[in-house]
């Protein structure tokens, strides 16, 4: 409390100097130390190379980036992984703030920021957790849309995408337009559709494991009644569909924004809706009537016996900066997102199981000032603002309010060694369940500080290493749960004494890129105190498996390795290949017994082999998924499988723009794939074989 009254004076005390202002100058909003170097470990996907990853998750979007996975929940939920670290301890952002969605609430709801419209992805692996609070132990994923303009666009430009998938009858459609309206205003239009119908799969939605073990279990019951549940079980499992898998989703944004020679300011209005199954794990309706033509989608799906989620957000994004005249102060800047989130999961039979609500508000001022003790940077305040709730028979948290206020600083210095970064952030949060009087009140107060130094030996060759501490306050589900989570097929027991979760941590990057050959490596290792998981007890509660969440110390490490060769210049290209492979390893520490975590990624290696010219592009990618046989308790193994891509792509420069055809085939093996990062990993697998066509118009 007492941080949050200080936080509120210093903004009283700001807010002259923010009025006073005079010149602007553009801010990455990602990292503000980004332009002079980052000694974390980060990825950048814009242009060409977004365009070639793009999916219909973020998740997915970013999958064959070395260190990061997707966990997924059919093809609309894909939430990255990094370093074995999500969830909770992943931080999506758009535009620099947080998505204030309910992804991290439970594995089946989705992330609400749209991959088709980014500008660019800008991923940071590891603690983040400076700029970006307690949310960001293990990295943070942040979308630039565009619709915040810096500096006024020349011209009017624009982008128009289709695509159709045939593995699931999936069309996509994405536009944008930017451009000026006057000589100190600025516009933004995107939008987007997607509709795809249940994914096809390479053979049975349940594991070999699962179905192995799901008969010894029916071996173990008793006479007739067992032989008929078996039959019947057998008639109900799926095979070359993953039912739930379906998707529908739409959006659109509008952004203005006023430029000038020593200010910008923006407003940005954006809304989202989609209905998607859920997979795995849900009952089948006996058959009915198939006249459905003149029914809502949502009781299509119910009556085919598969639940969904129903989801709606809009949200309002208010930028603003100043450059100030001040000798010391150079810049203030002021980011604000509202939000209004709202979800409902609705059962096979269309009643309404839960209706989740989200309103949240995240405010971020940053003065940023010249060499302070030899060191540019920048201080800043961060307050939070949540009201969640959870209401319905099958509600499994408590409304909760949580409110959060931070203060940070980061700065950076040149030196003859190198470049020296340090921060540090300090947090409050209060979490405060509002309609039940069992559930205690908690109050956190958590440190993070880290200390970073950037070599550059010399033009090609750079060095890096960080050394950080991080600490992030229990989340709401981690405390409050208390009930059957049928989505999940869980019944979640959450902890309200948990205490705060933290980590020391330490990477060492190497980088080298010297136009034909660029290669990249990072070793990491965090040791964490009072890590914070949901462990299956082997009980079951309403026939449910029962999850509760704990704390132990925890040991992560791992490699990530990227290297890209030109081989050769041909036909008029270049003929490049590369090499990704990432490992990660985690286990309990000071613990008796299995040590294993779940969920953690497999090793992974791929290959590439890429041929580029002006108007042709050819490439293909063999990745290689080991088995994962490390598991927790009650967690079954996963095999090992291959995948193989092709992409094809022509360019045409018409007098008006640039038009791109082009060609994906996916999993061309049809291998089964199971991701061992995913909560349904043994009853819904990866999409098979697929092929898409896409067409996109830009100028």
């Amino acid at each position: 409390m007492l941080l949050r009254k200080l936080i509120v004076v210093s903004g009283l005390i700001l807010l002259p100097v923010y009025a006073a202002a005079q010149e602007l100058e553009e801010i990455i909003v990602t990292h503000p130390l980004k332009e002079g170097g980052l000694a974390q470990a980060s990825t950048e996907l814009s242009g060409t190379e977004l365009e070639n990853a793009l999916a219909a998750s973020i998740g997915e979007t970013l999958a064959n980036e070395a260190g990061i996975r997707s966990a997924s929940f059919g093809t609309a939920v894909g939430r990255p992984v990094i370093h074995g670290l999500g969830s909770t301890r992943v931080k999506v952002t758009q535009d620099g703030l947080d998505t204030m969605d309910v992804s991290v609430t439970s594995a089946d709801h989705a992330v609400t920021v749209e991959p088709f419209i980014a500008e660019q992805i800008s991923v940071l692996k590891g603690s983040s957790t400076l700029l970006f609070g307690s949310g960001a132990i293990g990295g943070v994923v942040d979308v630039a849309t565009g619709r915040h303009k810096t500096k006024l666009p020349e011209v009017h430009s624009g982008r128009v995408e289709l695509r159709y998938s045939d593995v699931d009858e999936g069309i996509t459609t994405a536009a944008r337009l930017d451009g000026p309206i006057s000589d100190e205003l600025a516009y933004h239009l995107d939008a987007f559709y997607r509709d795809s119908d249940d994914y096809q799969i390479p053979g049975f939605a349940e594991s070999r494991l699962f179905r192995l073990a799901e008969e010894v279990e029916h071996h173990d019951e008793e006479g007739e009644h067992d032989e008929h549940h078996e039959e019947e079980g057998e008639e109900e499992e799926q095979f070359g569909v993953l039912e739930g898998s379906r998707n529908q989703s739409s959006g659109a944004a509008l952004g203005v924004s006023w430029l000038g020679e020593r200010h910008h300011a923006s407003v940005a209005f954006s809304g989202l809706q989609g209905e998607y199954g859920l997979v795995g794990g849900h009952g089948h309706a006996e058959e009915g009537d198939e006249e459905h033509d003149e029914e809502e989608h949502a009781e299509e799906l119910a009556e085919e016996g598969v639940g969904i989620i129903d989801m709606q957000q809009f949200r309002v994004d208010i930028r603003a900066g100043y450059q100030l005249s001040n000798a010391l102060f150079e810049e203030i800047d002021f980011l604000l997102a509202i939000n209004d989130y709202e979800h409902q999961e609705v059962e096979p039979d269309g009643a309404v199981g839960t209706d989740f609500d989200n309103q949240a508000w995240e405010a971020r001022l940053q003065l940023h000032h010249a060499s302070l003790v030899s060191f540019e940077g920048l201080a800043g305040i961060q307050l939070n603002d949540r009201q969640f709730s959870a209401l319905g028979e099958e509600a499994f948290i408590a409304p909760t309010d949580v409110r959060s206020a931070a203060a940070f600083w980061l700065g950076q210095s040149d030196t003859r060694l190198g470049q020296i970064e340090l921060g540090v952030r300090l947090e409050d949060t209060d979490t405060n369940p509002v309609s039940d009087a069992a559930q205690q009140s908690r109050s956190f107060t958590t440190v993070s500080a880290s200390a970073g130094l950037i070599v550059d030996v010399n033009e090609a060759f750079r060095v890096s290493g960080l050394l950080d501490h991080s600490s992030r306050a229990p989340a709401i589900e981690e405390l409050y749960s208390n009930g059957p989570h049928l989505a999940t097929q869980t019944f979640d027991i959450g902890d309200a004494s948990l205490k705060e979760e933290s980590a020391n941590n330490i990477s060492l990057s190497f980088g080298f890129d010297n136009q034909r050959l660029r290669a990249g490596l990072t070793l990491y290792y965090s040791d964490f105190d009072d890590f914070i998981y949901a462990a299956a007890s082997g009980d079951q509660d309403d026939g449910l498996p029962v999850f509760i969440y704990r704390q132990d110390d925890a040991r992560f490490k791992g490699i990530d390795f990227e290297v890209d060769v030109v081989l050769a210049e041909l036909a008029g290209g270049e003929l490049e290949a590369g090499l990704t492979f990432d490992i990660v390893d985690a286990e309990l520490t000071g613990v008796s017994g299995n040590t294993n975590l779940p969920r953690i990624p497999a090793d992974r290696v791929g290959i590439n082999l890429a041929w580029a010219n002006q108007d042709w592009s050819i490439s293909t990618r063999y990745t290689q998924v080991s088995s994962q046989s490390g598991v927790a308790d009650f967690e079954l193994p996963s095999d090992s499988y291959d995948d193989v891509s092709l992409r094809i792509q022509r360019n045409v420069e018409l007098a008006s723009g640039e038009l791109l055809l082009f060609a994906h085939a996916k999993n061309l093996t049809d291998d089964e794939q199971r991701h061992h990062v995913l909560f349904v990993k043994d009853v819904a697998p990866a999409p098979g074989r697929s092929f898409e066509l896409g067409i996109r118009y830009a100028f």
